[in-house]
């Protein structure tokens, strides 16, 4: 089989196998993550904030800079996607210069990371799918300067310490995101739904 088949094929299953009743606009995004980690689970833990999938496509159409948490999650976005949107994605964390300021100021790359990202014009896709700290520098400059403009997030970390905690906060501050609530997350499921956003535009996927 080819391997758009096999894509399909594996759509078919997961679609077949869901036991979930699902939004149609969100069902998508979904199933993409589950393609991604074979994990049904994600079915009931992603959740989206009011017309979240809507509001980040239109900033993906308008050019929208992505800036991830981790250069794994940078790694597993679709750049044939991203050059037909005219949008760019970028990772800040393993830079010289970011870790250099970090520990010149007392603070984590993460921290300078999202300062940075939040000093970008236009639309900006926030996505975390490793570092909960990356999600509580955001909350923290959010807390102090007001909630960023359109900024949207992807809030998906996956491990055991702040991680949950990072979450509920990001749920919780009103800024539009899609979260991975709980443990479970990670950068390919971080990747998954920037990728899944992008196919859902026309005349993306061609």
């Amino acid at each position: 089989m080819l391997p758009m088949e096999i894509e399909n094929r594996s759509m078919e299953i997961i679609e077949a196998e869901l036991q979930v009743e699902l939004d149609e606009d969100i069902k998508p995004i979904v199933k993409r993550v589950i393609h991604a980690t074979a994990d049904f689970s994600f079915a009931e833990t992603l959740r989206f904030t009011p017309d979240a999938v809507r509001l980040m496509r239109g900033m993906l159409t308008r050019g929208a800079t992505i800036v991830t948490d981790t250069n794994m999650a940078l790694a597993g976005i679709n750049k044939t996607a991203l050059n037909r949107l005219g949008a760019r994605a970028l990772c800040f964390v393993a830079d010289g210069d970011v870790a250099l300021e970090a520990k010149t100021r007392g603070v984590t790359r993460s921290f300078v990371s999202m300062e940075r990202a939040l000093g970008i014009e236009g639309p900006k896709l926030l996505v975390c799918g490793n570092a909960p700290t990356f999600l509580l520098s955001l909350l923290e400059i959010a807390l102090r300067q007001g909630r960023p403009a359109d900024t949207a997030v992807i809030g998906v970390p996956v491990g055991f310490v702040n991680v949950v905690e990072a979450k509920q906060k990001l749920w919780e501050s009103g800024i539009p995101c899609i979260a991975a609530m709980g443990h479970r997350g990670g950068s390919n499921v971080a990747a998954a739904i920037v990728n899944a956003l992008m196919y859902g535009i026309e005349g993306v996927r061609a």
